[in-house]
């Protein structure tokens, strides 16, 4: 039988799955910076548009949203104009779902990179989560030059002014869902693929379990903790709350999403921790 070797090296991880080096990602952020460049560059380099892909996709789905819900359902928007209704829903919303999709490939985008050369694993999806805060900072101009339109031609909106601090808080728990709901998912998916193909349908059918195509008032009240279960929920409607003066604004429910996110984030890098010191050997 053959003896087992015996290596001069062996080469492992210092540190423990639940041991967080947080602070290895300060020292890589020139590297973070280059990746955000590249995330925000390459994508729209070889097309004609360029960035004003960035205005086009939210208004084609808004013009969307508006005919098919607004005018063919009759969906009640609540006295808001329909076309800035779904335009304040899908604005956040985007964020999220592209900070969810993106993230949730990290070791199977980036696997040939991983295995070459070192640098915090978790830089990638941090990278991807600035890099499309760019994106929502050009969408948020949109929704924001339609909302002065319709706050000097109409008298249909009544914004609480006194809530408008709020709003960069409300990037941040999305920023977090996002971000944790998505390296959970890429921790999955170096073993189990299935979750590939699932993350664009889940995020579909949450979209719709969220009040942005219609308003949470019209959710009969024993369906509406349903709803307001969704961490997403309490997060749009603030948003309409604060710009539009339609919305239920509760900070309890705030405070519940930010709790989710905040823990949901936790178990997503504890798990990206472990799967990145193994998952070479699955990918």
């Amino acid at each position: 039988m053959e003896q087992e070797k015996e290596w001069d090296l062996i080469i492992e991880p210092k540190n423990k799955w639940y041991q967080l080096d947080l602070s290895a990602l300060w020292k890589y952020k020139d590297l973070l910076m280059l990746l955000v460049r590249r995330d925000f560059v390459a994508v729209y380099k070889q097309t004609i548009l360029g960035p004003i892909w960035f205005f086009i996709q939210p208004i084609i789905t808004t013009i969307t949203f508006t005919v098919i819900f607004s005018n063919i359902a009759n969906i009640s928007t609540n006295g808001i104009p329909p076309l800035l209704f779904y335009l304040s829903g899908i604005t956040l919303w985007t964020y999220f779902a592209d900070c969810l999709n993106k993230t949730s490939n990290t070791f199977i985008a980036n696997a040939g990179v991983f295995g070459k050369v070192y640098f915090p694993r978790l830089i990638v999806p941090l990278s991807v989560l600035v890099s499309n805060l760019v994106k929502l900072a050009i969408q948020l101009c949109l929704f924001l030059t339609c909302w002065i339109y319709y706050l000097v031609k109409t008298d249909s909106l009544s914004p609480n002014y006194s809530y408008m601090f709020l709003f960069p808080f409300l990037v941040l728990i999305m920023a977090a869902l996002g971000f944790g709901f998505g390296i959970l998912i890429s921790s999955l998916t170096t073993k189990y693929r299935d979750f590939t193909f699932l993350v664009g349908f889940g995020v579909q059918l949450l979209m719709y379990a969220s009040p942005i195509v219609y308003p949470l008032s019209i959710v009969p009240d024993k369906y509406k903790w349903i709803v307001l279960a969704n961490p997403v929920s309490s997060i749009i409607e603030s948003f309409k709350f604060v710009f539009l003066g339609q919305g239920l604004f509760s900070w309890f429910n705030l405070l519940y999403s930010f709790v989710f996110a905040f823990v949901i984030m936790i178990i997503g890098m504890l798990a990206f921790s472990r799967v990145e010191k193994s998952f070479m050997d699955t990918v």
